[in-house]
């Protein structure tokens, strides 16, 4: 066993513990939108985006089923989404979406990931600013004749900020507040919604030299390692 077996060994256990967080986050997702508006997808839209994320994800069917029964008993406990704030090395804006059943546990792992990377958690509002927070979705354009622009142009009142197309579909931007009202639409005039999600962007970003880089990856990635955490934002180049 050489190094180059090690080496797809190291390759493929950081794909599966990937793929591992990713299922953990979507199951956190789909205790949420239950919750939120019952297990039936049909009447619950957050639901449906979620089943399409996971997906996407190529979450396996028995997953989801599973994770919709779970969440639909009434003693699992429900996630709150808390988002924090800070400032890594360099001054770099960070934001870390949680869902969590116990606030104290993750706000104690958040401000111990900043200060041993030396970082500064910031109170409420410190950064947020410095992001847009936006909505996308992936639609499948497979055996569909769509004209781009005509597209963007029915997309003109929901204050859609970029249409364009790749090798996987078309994807929409815009602001978080439309998201509903794109999903809507979207499913009234049966296109199928490959994937759907919310992101913040920063407004502006920092250029830094290469081992400034490593000093904000080091809490980049210790945040992403936790459970709770399940998105890391930083206005990092």
């Amino acid at each position: 066993m050489g190094r180059a077996f090690e080496f797809r060994k190291g390759r493929k256990m950081k794909r599966w513990s990937a793929m591992a967080k990713i299922f953990t986050r979507i199951g956190k997702d789909i205790v949420m939108a239950v919750k939120e508006g019952g297990p039936n997808p049909e009447s619950n839209a957050r639901l449906r985006a979620v089943i399409q994320n996971a997906k996407a994800a190529n979450m396996p069917k028995d997953n989801v089923e599973r994770a919709i029964k779970k969440a639909s008993d009434k003693d699992t406990a429900n996630y709150k989404e808390v988002l924090f704030e800070g400032y890594a090395p360099h001054g770099i804006a960070v934001l870390i979406e949680t869902a969590t059943d116990n606030n104290n546990r993750t706000v104690a792992n958040v401000r111990a990931a900043f200060n041993k990377c030396d970082g500064n958690l910031g109170t409420s509002g410190s950064v947020v600013f410095m992001f847009d927070h936006t909505c996308n979705f992936r639609i499948k354009t497979e055996d569909l004749k769509i004209d781009l622009e005509e597209f963007e142009l029915n997309l003109m009142d929901f204050e859609v900020e970029e249409v364009f197309e790749d090798e996987d579909g078309i994807v929409i931007y815009a602001m978080f507040e439309q998201f509903g009202a794109i999903q809507k639409y979207l499913e009234e005039n049966n296109l199928e919604i490959l994937s759907s999600g919310f992101e913040r962007i920063p407004t502006t970003t920092t250029k830094l030299t290469e081992e400034q880089q490593v000093d904000v990856e080091k809490l980049l990635d210790r945040l992403e390692e936790d459970d709770d955490v399940q998105n890391v934002y930083h206005s990092m180049e």
